[in-house]
């Protein structure tokens, strides 16, 4: 049957690409808001720097004789300096008079009252970052404001951004390789329900249509449900159908064997040759019609049981031999004699009425294509697995139909003139596969068909 399943891509891919991808914004997120917040630490951190270098240059400045003195201290710059060597630059001013530093330096406008004002911009091809600070000096007759204007490049800043940055790429990183590990295992787990619910399926036989009883999450629950009530339509579906094959198979082989017996008591009366030959013929379309409807009921039968087999103690040697006993009538007419080779008793669980239909219908295709005084060999042995092996004298196997002769309806094309209905290897192999066994047939070397019924040991 043609494979009409449509793919559209993996599950466990999307489930796994979807929390990666999480993970990855994630990420790239933690990577911003990190390096956002500590550029924000470190440039308070500068500005509380810078603010304390205003503050002692501005506490530096007194007023003396009318004039405004400012005794710098240097240590107000050492506290500025960086591993990476920053420039620094400074300005003061009374009101808007350059006493000491740069005259170009850009002073940050102040908000309303405020004595202190930050502001980062361009200076000498270098991003500087500004404070300006004021303070009101008294003195007698004097009143004067001093302000300060302290700058630093960043270079010490971006350094330590970058090592930052470095740090939490690399935690990043690993949080993504971490949470990638974390999706894939979820991911499998997830799936591993429904991959353990789908082996469970697909080990089953063809008749088990059993419900699936195992314990599944709530979300798979639905699709359990609906599987479980497909199987028992299904179920039911061939239950019908196996009860409506044996009762019709039952229903005609009753009303032929009625027929066939008129036609044999006809024909023991007719003298006319050509209504003879008719009469003749008519047996045997009877023949092959029982023989049909038996073997159909057979096969429903064994279809039926196939998975609620009843485990007996069988010996092999003795059901053989029983059959052997109740076909010789046959075999006699057609002067066919049974070469038996047993071994000691063996023994084997099997359900009984299987393994009779198995059997009986192995040794009756013997019988039919055996010609007349020949010899059908039946073997049983125990070793290296329990097996029946049937070899007779007729015209074998077509060689290039041994792997379709076991199908339903299928005979081989040296069968014409032999009744038949295609269901004895059919049945046979259909029991020996209900046991873990199967069915080899091959062709002898010097002519003849060889059937071999293996059992599982």
């Amino acid at each position: 049957m043609t494979d009409t399943t449509r793919i559209s891509g993996s599950l466990r891919n999307r489930l796994a690409t979807t929390l990666i991808g999480g993970a990855a914004v994630l990420a790239v997120l933690l990577f911003v808001v990190v390096r956002g917040y500590a550029a924000q630490i470190a440039q308070q951190g500068q500005d509380s720097i810078l603010a304390a270098s205003a503050s002692s240059i501005l506490d530096a400045a007194i007023i003396r004789d009318g004039s405004v003195e400012v005794d710098f201290p240097y240590s107000a710059l050492s506290i500025l300096s960086t591993p990476s060597d920053d420039r620094i630059f400074y300005a003061i001013y009374r009101d808007d008079t350059l006493l000491s530093g740069y005259e170009s330096l850009p002073r940050a406008p102040f908000d309303g009252s405020a004595t202190t004002a930050f502001t980062t911009t361009d200076f000498q091809d270098d991003a500087v970052r500004f404070i300006s600070a004021r303070r009101i000096l008294v003195g007698e007759n004097l009143r004067t404001h001093v302000s300060v204007v302290v700058g630093q490049t960043q270079d010490g800043l971006t350094l330590t951004l970058n090592r930052i940055s470095r740090n939490v790429a690399v935690f990043g990183i690993g949080f993504f390789i971490l949470a990638a590990l974390l999706s894939y295992w979820a991911t499998s787990i997830t799936i591993e329900r429904l991959t353990r619910l789908t082996i469970s399926v697909t080990r089953r036989g063809p008749q088990d249509l059993s419900p699936v009883i195992a314990p599944m999450p709530v979300e798979m629950a639905p699709l359990v449900a609906s599987l479980n009530t497909l199987m028992d339509r299904l179920d039911q579906s061939l239950n019908r159908s196996e009860e409506f094959i044996a009762e019709a198979a039952h229903r005609v082989r009753t009303p032929l064997a009625t027929v066939r017996s008129y036609a044999e008591a006809t024909l023991q009366r007719v003298s006319k040759e050509e209504n003879r030959q008719a009469l003749r013929s008519m047996v045997r379309a009877i023949d092959e019609s029982s023989r049909a409807a038996g073997q159909l009921l057979d096969h429903a039968m064994i279809t039926f049981r196939a998975d609620h087999l009843e485990y007996q103690d069988i010996d092999l040697v003795e059901l053989v031999t029983e059959f052997v006993r109740s076909f010789s009538p046959l075999a006699e007419m057609k002067d066919i004699e049974f070469s038996l080779h047993m071994s000691p008793p063996v023994h084997i669980a099997g359900d009984p009425i299987l393994m009779q239909n198995a059997v009986r219908n192995v040794i009756d295709n013997a019988l039919k294509y055996s010609p007349c005084e020949s010899i059908i060999s039946i073997t049983v042995s125990a070793h290296p697995n329990p097996r029946v092996i049937i070899t007779d004298q007729g015209p074998g196997f077509p060689p290039e139909q041994l792997n379709t002769l076991t199908e339903r309806f299928t005979r081989g094309d040296n069968a014409e003139g032999t009744v038949g209905s295609g269901l004895g290897l059919t049945i046979a192999q259909d029991v020996a596969l209900a046991h873990e066994g199967h069915l080899e047939l091959s062709n002898l070397p010097k002519g003849g068909a060889c059937v071999t019924f293996i059992l599982s040991a």
